[in-house]
């Protein structure tokens, strides 16, 4: 009788034992449910003229000027230009076999990538003298950068991370919406602690992570040009600017008459 009461007992504090794992197993469980991406739309601020032959590839603000990189074999430059006017101020044109792409200026540099060339110049941000050259193995599409590391696309879904000294590849990112990848990435701007990447083809703009790679906003861009506008040759939307001094924010796109100052507007 001592023996099965004894037998009974064990029975039990195994099943309270099991059942606490158990608890305790659900209870720490890592899974996360799905971050759904928030969805934008736009106000626009004000409108400026920009150069309708300009196939913008790259687009930064600084100090109260504009500089763009723009694109096409034979007609590929780097520009310095005034917000208000749309005049160029100051022009270098590429040798006709490079197609340009993406800028960024980091410190007193403005870096320049090319398409397909796997390589990238180097300026003077004043001068436009060039300094440079570096080489990268994949397509140039945009670049930007946090204030301590290169951040370029390649078209696809990855963000290469790399050194601004050396130019040599740090990391990457793997960028997705929810663990589906977004490729397309191409012109970049860096923005408040977040990526903002222009998706080629598309009137979107990705909002990423740079910490995950998750897509945390989509900005729905349609509209921006008229219909008599869309008649003419234009292409897609390209080119992000960032005035952190005023906390203002441009875009605009290849081969468009304007260059507009956008707020975003939380989609309802």
């Amino acid at each position: 009788m001592v023996m099965l009461v004894n037998r009974l007992i064990k029975i039990f504090f195994a099943v309270i034992v099991a059942l606490s794992e158990g608890l305790l197993i659900s209870g720490c469980s890592d899974s996360k449910s799905p971050e759904t991406a928030a969805s934008y739309t736009y106000e626009v601020v004000k409108t400026y003229p920009h150069e309708p032959n300009a196939f913008t590839q790259g687009l930064v603000f600084e100090n109260g000027f504009l500089y763009e990189s723009t694109g096409l074999y034979g007609s590929s430059t780097l520009r310095k230009v005034e917000l208000e006017t749309g005049k160029i101020l100051r022009l270098y044109n590429l040798s006709a076999k490079f197609f340009a792409e993406g800028i960024t200026i980091y410190k007193d540099k403005i870096i320049q990538l090319t398409f397909r060339s796997n390589i990238g110049f180097i300026y003077n941000k004043d001068s436009f003298e060039l300094l440079q050259k570096f080489y990268y193995p994949t397509e140039g599409w945009g670049i930007t950068h946090d204030g301590k590391r290169l951040i370029m696309s390649d078209g696809t879904s990855t963000l290469y991370l790399w050194d601004p000294e050396t130019f040599k590849r740090i990391g990457r990112i793997k960028v997705h919406d929810n663990g589906i990848p977004v490729s397309g990435l191409n012109e970049l701007e860096y923005i408040k602690g977040q990526i903002l990447a222009n998706v080629w083809l598309t009137d979107r703009i990705a909002i990423i992570a740079p910490q995950t790679g998750q897509v945390t906003g989509w900005i729905y861009m349609q509209g921006l040009l008229s219909q008599q506008e869309l008649n003419k040759p234009v292409d897609v939307l390209n080119g992000i600017a960032y005035d952190a001094a005023g906390d203002r924010l441009f875009v605009t796109g290849k081969f468009w008459p304007k260059l507009y100052e956008i707020k975003f507007v939380p989609q309802k």
